[in-house]
């Protein structure tokens, strides 16, 4: 129409419209002639001429490019994307283990923007952000505009800085939070002995030296506790991170087999990775907790201790991402994530959106709330409180108490794991 408006009457349209329809069919056969994708550049380099010469308002090229990047390896799945060298400085920390920002991971589920977990003492625990939170807006920007990598970027800034982010909590009325950035350090691994022989390891992310600090704290343990006779391996919460830093963690505890298998597209395998007996843990049980926010390396090891029959997995179904990220930096400083095979189990499972099943389903943090029956069992008065009740013969004074835990899920694994020891002693006669 506007070309209409340009050249004047219908007459001379139809003579030059013939002359460029001679041109434009020898384009179209030439441009037909070409094979496969690129046969859309020209429409694509038609479009940004189009903008470059039309738009409202002045158009800067490399925002432009840069978004039909962007747009491109949206269409291909919620985690490959361009990292603009911001972003990927930000991709560098979080591997790295300290950044400034709100303190929660997030990623996209069933198309939005969702909390896998906060990180502890952050600014958004201390503001109640829970696993599974839907984030609607940033800033009042909804995140249903933008991308992954953007919407991490947008939370992220100066030390005593607010943002403001809008949460869509299930079966509630969505609602704003100010958050207050803060340096956010985040140590990959926790340990502590939950009784003499027994251990509670947490790996909140895989971070560069995670199996590192994982097999010093296997040896500190040892040595307090007089020797190991079992582990609970925490990964709840756990978003992910490092693949390779997730195969060393399972080759601390798996002396032989395959661990994980990477197939890039057609099932072409790229990697495959089998445990070394040097240096192996072998000689203790072992207990996995995993839940719905354990993701991609936290369920790498989990499949790998599953069906190497090295471990129990106790919990709930995890995240379901079975898919491998390959980072490749470009000449301005920036980077490609690209989502280039999915990784499968040493049973040659793949758990893309289906997860790992615990082999014992634990469902909750905090313990059920009781049946009537239950309830008034626990308010029945114990031997110890009846009056005139037998005392107990004095024990030694070395002799392990089990630990109260007020975590349910932790208390049901210790218990697992404690079965495990005993069994394995029964059958070796100890």
């Amino acid at each position: 129409m506007m070309w209409i408006q340009k050249k004047g009457s219908l007459f001379r349209l139809g003579v030059i419209g013939l002359l460029l329809g001679s041109v434009l069919f020898s384009q179209m056969a030439l441009a037909q002639s070409v094979k496969g994708p690129y046969r859309k550049l020209d429409v694509f380099a038609r479009v940004l001429s189009l903008i470059e010469q039309n738009h409202v308002e002045s158009i800067d090229e490399g925002k432009l490019i840069e978004g039909a990047i962007q747009g491109m390896l949206r269409a291909l799945d919620p985690h490959s994307s361009y990292l603009s060298p911001e972003d990927f400085r930000i991709l560098k920390e979080d591997t790295e283990g300290n950044f400034c920002g709100v303190g929660m991971e997030v990623g996209i589920k069933e198309g939005e923007l969702t909390v896998i977990t906060p990180i502890p003492d952050s600014p958004a625990i201390k503001a109640g952000i829970l696993p599974g939170d839907r984030i609607l807006k940033i800033e009042g920007v909804p995140t249903s505009t933008i991308d992954l990598m953007d919407a991490v970027q947008r939370m992220r800034g100066r030390e005593g800085t607010d943002v403001t982010i809008t949460v869509k909590r299930e079966s509630e009325e969505p609602f704003e939070v100010v958050l207050t950035r803060a340096v956010i350090e985040v140590q990959s691994v926790a340990a502590e002995l939950l009784e003499p022989g027994y251990a509670h390891i947490r790996i909140k992310a895989f971070q560069e030296e995670t199996s590192a600090q994982v097999r010093d704290e296997l040896r500190h343990m040892k040595l307090i506790g007089g020797g190991l006779k079992g582990v609970v391996l925490d990964l709840r919460r756990n978003p992910g991170g490092l693949m390779y830093e997730a195969v060393k963690v399972s080759d601390l505890f798996v002396s032989e087999g395959m661990l994980l298998s990477t197939k890039s597209r057609g099932g072409v395998v790229i990697e495959s990775f089998d445990a070394h007996r040097a240096g192996t843990f072998d000689d203790i049980e072992l207990v996995v907790l995993i839940d719905g926010a354990s993701a991609s390396a936290a369920e790498i090891v989990a499949g790998a201790l599953q069906d190497s029959g090295r471990a129990m997995v106790v919990g709930m179904q995890s995240f379901g991402k079975g898919s491998v990220q390959t980072i490749i930096p470009l000449r301005d400083g920036a980077a490609l994530k690209l989502t280039t095979s999915r990784y499968y189990t040493p049973a040659g499972r793949s758990i893309q959106a289906e997860g790992i099943m615990p082999d014992v389903v634990v469902e909750s943090l905090n313990p059920p709330v009781p049946d009537e029956m239950t309830q008034a069992i626990s308010e029945m008065p114990t031997e110890g409180e009846l009056p005139g009740h037998l005392q107990q013969e004095k024990k030694s004074n070395t002799e392990a108490k089990s630990p109260e835990l007020s975590d349910y899920q932790l208390r049901m694994g210790f218990q697992i794991l404690k079965g495990m020891v005993r069994s394995r002693a029964a059958r070796e006669g100890k």
